[in-house]
């Protein structure tokens, strides 16, 4: 009774708040507009499909998203019995009782609120799913709510139950790309649904409650969970009888799927990207970090209702999608892995190669995904796990730009700076077991000196070192990997190609990291723009050492790792990256222009003869990297930025200065600007009252 009351006194401080605060007029209008949805539609507004279009960055079509209900949609006659009766019952036992709206289920969901403190019962009835999938949007705002009560109840002015019972079986998601009981059942079962047992069609209205918690294809034992569920309440309410039952529940369910065209690599990252931009906009804020497992489980659960409803939409809603994504540069990746990779010819008992490749290119100027290839090519059918994003591996020494150099540049570290490469007691080897003694720090990141890495990396301390990738969203760093070994890569789950280009990327923009995604905009069918994409960035490391770090990176092309990779006169810095027993092989590198990383190795972790960084994830880098730069003007990397007080340049001699036309310009008297090669200027250059001096050098 207590509860009953607050509820009450909660309606009326929400009516009353909704009245006097000028919510009233806003109301009225959900309503007039819920009447001329209703109006204006027909039998067939129920059976269209809006098709959401995906463009390149020159406008081509990448690809359409339709959900083909018209071709798969059944009439109420058609529909089975027992898919009519267990969808009542599991989900709207009122529903030939209410008129639209279960204002007792409301009432009953609230109670259920205010006990447990969050919201664990459903009061939506059929008919309000109904309109909220047909005319509304995705979002959980009270608005849409409020909209969605209005529409269904003029739904149940203008169409009968079994009207409505047709509709809403036509039109809710499956999974999977299957709209409608039809298209899953032809999908799921290869069978018409007249022809369903009473177990596969309750198998098959389990998973419209959470078309990801229970799709069959990733969560059968959810799926099957819910079946028993709807089977329980069919019996209950006596819609089945006792040897029905016992003979569905024990009826194993196996699948035989109709197998689809495959999707390219392009097509399923943009999918991917469109879905995250369209929860962005909806307000889900995306994280990495949790104070607590509990707290993470919450936020996943939260991310797959979200990323579910929204992907749902992309089927549904008739987007114009435009991407950075370009068509020819994607050919030419594919065309570098295939090629560099095809004398792997073995082959798995899924028909797929078991020696793979992924790599990702990204647009410097706009921070923004250009070509992302998942693996080789094949022509097959079927689900396509695209390894460019969908796989993390270890990344050996590619991390150490990111995690360790970068991050001690900023704390004082110079390329000159002396460090000591020796043996250290249960700490890393070297490649090739050899130890340098006294180098410059230059020298141990061009030859990877897996030592000074580790060094550093505790001088650091590995939260500091990881905290850099973590706020640039790497995905996957969990508690265990907080060690030194994850200077040299050793992380648990490990990185992926998007991940690595997205980290190199933020070196080359002076240290801003943007988001690495492909979608510029979404536009809604009527030409109303819904999402813009925002490449502001985010700082992660100060500029000076990100533009030191990339000075450093040429070196490892000019003399280091990778010194058998060129791209002819365009500037260009990279990092190898090879883990233990040669199982993966990492290329990342950038020029002004393009960032791009490889990936190379099986899919189940093996020793592969001959891999290395600068090998055959090198090769493929360099093949993509001099195809998408034919006729690029060589331009360099922006300089670091090397700040002097007034007496260190007075005392620098005119002998220090190195090919110098325009030594320096004085943009006031309180500031000089000195432009050169070398790191010096004339004597006596300097005003008197200055107060600052800022050197930029082109070179080390």
């Amino acid at each position: 009774m207590i509860q009953f009351i607050v509820v009450v006194l909660c309606v009326a401080a929400v009516v009353g708040y909704f009245y006097f605060g000028g919510y009233a007029q806003k109301i009225k209008g959900f309503k007039e507009e819920a009447v001329l949805l209703v109006r204006d539609s027909t039998p067939e507004t129920f059976c269209e499909t809006l098709t959401s279009v995906v463009y390149d960055n020159k406008g081509q079509v990448i690809s359409t998203l339709k959900g083909e209900k018209d071709v798969y949609y059944l009439s109420y006659k058609e529909l089975p019995f027992y898919a009519t009766s267990a969808i009542i019952s599991i989900e709207d036992k009122k529903f030939f009782e209410h008129k639209g709206v279960d204002y007792k289920a409301i009432v009953r969901a609230a109670m259920a609120a205010l006990e447990k403190g969050e919201v664990t019962q459903g009061a939506s009835t059929i008919t309000q799913q109904l309109a909220r999938d047909t005319f509304l949007t995705q979002d959980r705002k009270w608005e849409r709510k409020v909209e969605e009560i209005f529409v269904a109840l003029e739904l149940e002015k203008k169409y009968s139950k079994e009207q409505i019972l047709e509709y809403y079986l036509n039109n809710i998601y499956f999974a999977n790309g299957y709209y409608g009981l039809q298209a899953a059942s032809k999908g799921y079962f290869n069978k018409n649904a007249s022809e369903l047992s009473l177990s596969q069609t309750c198998f098959l209205l389990a998973i419209p409650n959470g078309p990801n918690k229970y799709n069959p294809l990733e969560h059968m034992d959810n799926t099957i969970a819910r079946r028993n569920l709807i089977l329980d309440n069919m019996l209950g309410d006596q819609v089945i009888s006792q040897n029905a039952y016992d003979e569905a529940i024990n009826e194993i369910i196996e699948l035989e799927m109709v197998k689809s065209e495959k999707k390219d690599y392009i097509e399923t990252f943009a999918y991917y990207c469109a879905t995250r931009a369209l929860m962005e906009r909806d307000g889900f804020v995306f994280k990495t970090s949790f104070s607590s497992e509990e707290k993470k489980r919450e936020y996943e659960q939260a991310y797959q209702e979200s990323y579910n409803r929204w992907n749902e939409a992309l089927f549904t809603s008739g987007y114009r999608i435009y991407t950075s994504l370009d068509l020819d540069m994607q050919q030419q990746l594919q065309e570098a892995i295939d090629n560099e990779l095809s004398k792997f010819e073995e082959i798995g008992e899924d028909g797929i190669y078991e020696m793979q490749g992924a790599a990702t290119c990204i647009d410097n100027d706009t921070g923004m995904v250009k070509a992302i290839v998942g693996g080789r090519s094949q022509n097959l059918k079927g689900y396509t796990l695209n390894r460019a994003y969908q796989s993390f591996r270890q990344p050996g020494s590619s991390i150490k730009p990111l995690i360790v150099y970068t991050p001690a540049l900023e704390r004082g570290y110079k390329p000159d700076t002396k460090v000591l490469d020796m043996p250290i007691q249960d700490g890393p080897k070297n490649a090739g077991g050899t130890y340098s003694g006294e180098i410059t720090l230059l020298t141990a990141v061009s030859s990877s000196k897996n030592t000074i890495a580790w060094q550093l990396f505790e001088e650091l301390t590995p939260e500091v070192g990881l905290s850099y990738i973590k706020n640039m969203g790497f995905s996957k760093i969990v508690d265990d990997d907080y060690v030194l070994p994850a200077s040299l890569g050793g992380l648990t789950n490990g990185v992926s190609t998007l991940e690595m280009a997205k980290g190199f990327a933020t070196l080359e923009n002076d240290g801003f990291c943007r988001d690495a995604g492909c979608i510029e905009k979404i536009v809604l069918n009527n030409g109303a723009v819904l999402y813009e994409a925002n490449q502001e960035g985010v700082q992660i490391y100060r500029e000076n050492a990100a533009r030191t770090m990339t000075n450093m990176l040429q070196y490892v092309i000019y003399e280091g790792t990778a010194k058998s990779i060129s791209l002819g006169e365009m500037p260009c810095a990279a990092k190898t990256g090879t883990t233990n027993d040669l199982k993966d092989g990492w290329f990342v590198g950038y020029t002004p222009y393009y960032t791009t990383s490889v990936w190379v190795g099986y899919d189940l972790p093996r020793t592969v003869e001959g891999l290395g960084g600068g090998t055959y994830p090198g090769k493929i880098w360099e093949t993509f990297m001099n195809q998408i730069h034919e006729g690029l003007e060589p331009i360099d990397f922006l300089p670091p930025v090397t700040y002097y007080g007034p007496e260190e340049v007075q005392e620098m001699t005119e002998d220090e200065v190195v090919d110098s036309e325009d030594e320096f310009e004085i943009e006031n008297f309180e500031t000089v600007t000195l432009t050169f090669e070398g790191v010096g200027v004339p004597e006596g250059a300097i005003p008197d009252n200055a107060i600052d001096v800022v050197v930029t050098t082109n070179g080390l």
